[in-house]
């Protein structure tokens, strides 16, 4: 009893004290000297410069008086974006850390090639609303530090929300170095009560009386209703952030599992591949549900930059809304932004297994135990069962290739994917596993596995990272079955540091048992 009492009483002081560090805040004149007299005593870590000014925005005093100086940095009477720093000293002043992000020392530039009134006019060209007045300033951001222009843009979206945006504009070639919007809406969480993965958590917007379905955490994807036409349509909105009813009678359900889709396929993207979007902008894309009437089907569009997904015919296909069908039409859009696979012979035949393959990497990822991760495409969406297509065996739906052979290319492109759709697998599981065995190729001009030949997976995870890199940073528009395997060959041997082993030979054994030496 004496001990607690003693600790009470210390918590006590303690609790006073830091209390009392807090409220007492430290003159301010006497903190921005201080912190500016470090900037200037330590150039190489603050970025300083003859003609550099600063002013203090914010202060942050620990409970031990340590304090955190925030200040904005101008050059030349040029405010500098991306220029600001944070000078950290302990309680008597001494510093402890500088904390930035310019990587180069920048001074004053001369006058600006484009001037305020043509860079107004570029902006206009390419925004809606209304232009203000151009700021010339320094652009430091991730690159060289610049003049450039920032423009004000002002007016309101589709759904009413008013944007705020700044464009920065280049003074020297009047290109677009970025752009954001100062009006950050509010995120809600709300349930979506989907037709295929159950219920699920959904970022959702906040407006005026309720809620839209629309994720500002996410690049703002939304989802709209076509209400069974093929054009216009409105976003879906609520008063209780509850989506759907688990069920294709209240037409939510299907914009819930498109907005799950999404939100999944974004988060294995950039937390799998560094990958922030489908563009690696930070912009998401938008989902069309309810697509015309009776459609069997679901596509992406680069014009829309959408995916569009319809409510199936009711005979063979349902809605097209699974989460795997999802994944893999938003990586037809990363497909478009990196290796631009031509959509036709072996090429078209690449650009759609990699559908497949991230497809079915995103349903793995999500580990939703109401649409567990598999090798099938399409599974839920089935009227009687099956598949659309099968990465274990790709010729049991009847049309697809297991094995490459000299007339693969002139395969519609849906059936050719399955030569890489097999390589896939077997690169991933291997020819035995708890997903089925999955035969290799024998030489000849076949395009059924009948081979018994024996391989061992290096997982999915390891090569979903190949393929990813290959595609990224090997393949291009008109790359076939020859150049994949040389191209994730080389991914391999460059992954050694990332994957912990070097697995090129795993791959190039992968591409023989699919008929690709």
């Amino acid at each position: 009893m004496h001990s607690i009492f003693r600790l009470t009483l210390l918590s006590v002081a303690l609790s006073a004290a830091m209390a009392q560090a807090q409220t007492q805040r430290p003159d301010f004149a006497q903190v921005q000297s201080r912190a500016e007299g470090h900037v200037r005593q330590f150039p190489g870590l603050s970025m300083h410069g003859a003609d550099h000014r600063y002013h203090v925005r914010d202060i942050v005093v620990d409970a031990d008086g340590g304090q955190h100086v925030r200040m904005d940095r101008s050059i030349g009477g040029l405010r500098v974006i991306g220029g600001d720093l944070v000078v950290q000293t302990d309680r008597m002043g001494n510093l402890r850390a500088m904390h930035h992000t310019m990587r180069w020392q920048a001074g004053a530039t001369g006058k600006p090639t484009l001037n305020a009134q043509r860079a107004a006019m570029v902006v206009t060209r390419t925004q809606d609303g209304t232009v203000g007045k151009p700021e010339l300033v320094l652009y430091a951001r991730d690159q060289v530090p610049a003049l450039a222009w920032d423009v004000p843009v002002s007016g309101e979206s589709a759904d009413g929300t008013p944007f705020e945006k700044h464009v920065i504009v280049d003074a020297a070639t009047g290109s677009q170095l970025d752009l954001w919007d100062d009006i950050h809406t509010a995120a809600a969480t709300g349930t979506g009560k989907t037709i295929y993965s159950g219920n699920v958590t959904l970022t959702t917007n906040s407006v005026s009386g309720g809620y839209e379905l629309r994720d500002p955490s996410r690049g703002n994807t939304y989802t709209i209703n076509l209400k069974n036409r093929t054009s216009g349509g409105t976003i879906f909105t609520d008063a209780d952030n509850t989506w759907g009813n688990n069920s294709t009678s209240d037409t939510a359900s299907a914009g819930a599992d498109a907005q799950y889709g999404t939100a999944v396929t974004w988060d294995y993207y950039k937390n799998v591949h560094g990958r922030t979007g489908i563009a690696n902008d930070g912009k998401g894309a938008y989902n069309r549900v309810h697509y015309s009437r009776n459609y069997a089907n679901a596509y992406w569009s680069d014009s829309c930059f959408c995916m569009t997904y319809g409510d199936g015919d009711g005979t063979s296909l349902k809605a097209l809304v699974s989460l795997d069908v999802a994944g893999h039409e938003m990586t037809h859009g990363v497909t478009s932004r990196t290796a631009n696979l031509t959509y036709s012979g072996e090429s078209g035949g690449l650009n759609e297994a990699t559908s497949d393959i991230f497809g079915s990497m995103v349903e793995f990822y999500a580990a939703n135990a109401n649409d567990p991760g598999d090798y099938l495409i399409g599974e839920k969406i089935m009227v009687g069962g099956g598949s659309l297509r099968s990465m274990v065996k790709p010729s049991s739906d009847g049309g697809s290739a297991d094995c490459w052979y000299s007339g693969v290319g002139s395969l519609d492109v849906h059936y050719s994917s399955g030569v890489a759709n097999h390589f896939f697998f077997l690169l991933a599981e291997g020819t035995n596993s708890s997903y089925g065995k999955s035969p290799t190729c024998v030489s000849g001009n076949t395009r059924v596995a009948t081979g018994t030949g024996t391989l061992t997976g290096i997982g999915r995870n390891a090569a979903a990272k190949i393929w990813y890199r290959a595609l990224t940073t090997k393949m291009t528009s008109s790359t076939n079955y020859a150049g994949a395997r040389a191209a994730t060959i080389a991914a391999a041997a460059e992954l050694v540091g990332t994957l912990g082993a070097d697995y090129s030979a795993q791959v190039a054994a992968a591409w023989s048992a699919v008929g690709r030496n």
